[in-house]
């Protein structure tokens, strides 16, 4: 039953983002590429790319232990994602900007279907080192983002639409999104040795 529940939830994420990519990327009959620019620099939509593709391939590999470990990395992506929303733009930008339209599914349903089908239905042993693989999405952007916002050319780089280097203070952001992101890994740990 867990398997056929964990193949429900992982085709509805692989489906919302297909529908979402498509209406994003394909306006007035033709793809706009100014569109897929501006979306792929969000760790949202990219996160949430990343997961529904994890989820696209352990629809065919569930028994395969690295797309299990990739799962896992998109999974707790998009929980960052998640806990982003909530706890840091939900305050910041108000609840109703964040958690309408499209940002609702990317922001608070895919995310809750990541977690209920990791955590319940795809349950298996992970080494503690292995859990350390969930930095590595929020590492890699992280690096991205940045170098766009304080090191890029002049008309090469980003503003800083997160506000992570507020008043030139990166560092912190830094700390809490490291530390933020490996809890997340640790209680998805914790969750699958029990």
């Amino acid at each position: 039953m867990a398997h056929y529940i964990s193949i429900i939830l992982n085709s509805i994420i692989f489906a919302d983002m297909l529908v979402m990519s498509i209406m994003l990327f394909y306006r007035d009959h033709k793809w706009s590429a100014a569109n897929a620019k501006k979306a792929l620099k969000y760790f949202t939509f990219l996160s949430n790319l990343f997961c529904a593709a994890t989820a696209f391939l352990f629809l065919f590999f569930p028994n395969l232990y690295p797309v299990w470990i990739l799962k896992y990395a998109g999974t707790v992506a998009i929980t960052v994602t998640l806990l982003t929303v909530l706890f840091f733009l939900g305050p910041v930008l108000g609840y109703k900007r964040v958690l309408t339209g499209r940002d609702f599914v990317m922001h608070l349903v895919n995310p809750v279907l990541a977690i209920v089908s990791f955590c319940v239905f795809e349950r298996r042993h992970m080494p503690f080192v292995h859990c350390l693989y969930g930095l590595l999405p929020v590492v890699l952007y992280g690096l991205l983002y940045g170098y766009k916002v304080m090191f890029a050319k002049e008309g090469k780089g980003w503003e800083d639409f997160y506000g992570f280097n507020k008043n030139n203070k990166w560092y912190l952001s830094l700390i809490l999104m490291m530390f933020g992101t490996f809890s997340v890994c640790a209680l998805f740990w914790l969750i699958q040795k029990f």
